[in-house]
């Protein structure tokens, strides 16, 4: 018995645990001595790493796969890293289409605030090939390429050589590209390409600018992550998470991109989605006060109501989901899983239908499905729309 029965789900959020080093293999052999020596990424499986890969193809752990599918994380999960397991993670959990971004390279290893223009485009092209492989096993897996943006000119075309991989999506930071803003006219090409290909561009947690190291110094003990590590993602720096994007999207707004890219689908994966009615409010409050700017007075609409034509969002489990529908619109927040990262939790799907709870059918499909649907456009092929059982009825 699958996961998800019933009703399409579609899941905006998944992830690759990679092994280490396992990018290594994807980049062009020219760059990969200078890549190592800048990130120190080597090509070295550490003991419990080596452990984790005996255990994903030890039988007797494999059949208990199906009753654990939610249970077991990161490493443990089945599919995490071995992509032929992959397709039947995707049958137990029943969700009739999955995005797959990395683990390990969501950030593009910092190469871009290092200032390695060069390196930081090599790395996300390796990341490309490695997405669209591990995808091939499964239509059902839509993966998503890595564009930085620090190379105005490169940019499209590492967009254009993703998508000829077979990745459905673009990811790009939130954060701004250092030096100048993401809403630079010179990234118009980048834009015009993922309009014509009707494939989104998301952002994703990982990419944006972390809290200051000194709020951290604070006179108290050390707090440990709730891994249990030392990564210190705490309650504190958890706050920061939607700073970037929020400032992003409101310069990809005032700036025009949204309106001279109406087509254009933006999706923000992983980063909470509280902070969205404020922005909306926000950006509406502030575009009133500074009406007399000539670019405001050539928007299209409000800016909530250009968000709410462009933009879809996911919220954490814990998150008043209803309270975001209600506050923004249904048509703008949508399921994810987080599989198989231990943030996801054991049971998403009771804890957003809780959350859901009052929300009305309509609103709920819109959340399972439909939202997902309107934001990857061409990147999901129509006969994923619905679960094959369903679509037959």
């Amino acid at each position: 018995m699958a996961y998800v029965e019933g009703q399409t789900v579609h899941d905006a959020d998944s992830h690759i645990m990679e092994l280490p080093g396992t990018i290594n293999r994807y980049l062009d052999p020219k760059f990969r001595d200078d890549f190592v020596a800048k990130t120190g990424r080597k090509d070295v499986l550490p003991e419990w790493f080596a452990k984790a890969a005996e255990t994903a193809r030890d039988p007797e752990f494999l059949a208990g796969a199906e009753a654990n599918i939610l249970l077991r994380k990161n490493y443990e999960a089945l599919g995490a890293f071995n992509a032929d397991q992959r397709p039947k993670t995707l049958d137990y959990l029943g969700f009739a289409s999955q995005l797959v971004f990395t683990t390990a390279c969501l950030s593009n290893f910092g190469l871009e605030q290092m200032g390695e223009v060069e390196l930081a485009a090599e790395a996300a092209r390796g990341h490309n090939r490695m997405m669209a492989e591990f995808c091939t096993v499964d239509r059902r897996l839509l993966g998503t390429g890595y564009v930085p943006l620090i190379d105005r000119k490169r940019a499209p075309e590492i967009a254009r050589e993703a998508l000829a991989l077979g990745c459905k999506a673009l990811v790009i930071p939130s954060r701004h590209p250092p030096g100048f803003s993401p809403s630079h006219r010179e990234l118009d090409p980048l834009w015009a390409l993922a309009q014509e290909a009707g494939v989104p561009i998301l952002f994703h947690v990982g990419g944006e600018e972390k809290m200051h190291k000194d709020y951290l110094e604070n006179g108290l003990p050390f707090v440990k992550d709730f891994h249990g590590g030392d990564e210190n993602f705490t309650s504190l720096t958890f706050m920061a998470i939607p700073l970037s994007v929020w400032q992003t999207l409101s310069a990809l707004v005032i700036d025009g991109v949204f309106d001279r890219f109406p087509r254009l689908k933006w999706g923000a994966i992983e980063l909470g989605a509280s902070w969205l009615p404020s922005l909306m409010k926000f950006l509406d409050s502030g575009c009133a006060a500074f009406g007399k700017e000539e670019r405001l007075q050539k928007l299209s609409d409000t800016p909530s109501n250009i968000l709410r034509r462009q933009l879809r969002v996911t919220p954490y489990p814990h998150e008043d989901v209803a309270w975001i529908m209600a506050n923004s619109g249904q048509e703008m927040v949508l399921f994810s899983s987080d599989f198989p990262h231990v943030e996801g939790g054991r049971n998403p799907l009771k804890r957003f239908n809780d959350s859901l709870a009052g929300v009305s059918e309509a609103g709920k499909r819109a959340f399972y499905r439909d939202n997902f649907i309107d934001l990857m456009g061409k990147g999901l092929d129509p006969s994923l729309h619905d679960l094959p059982s369903l679509a037959a009825a």
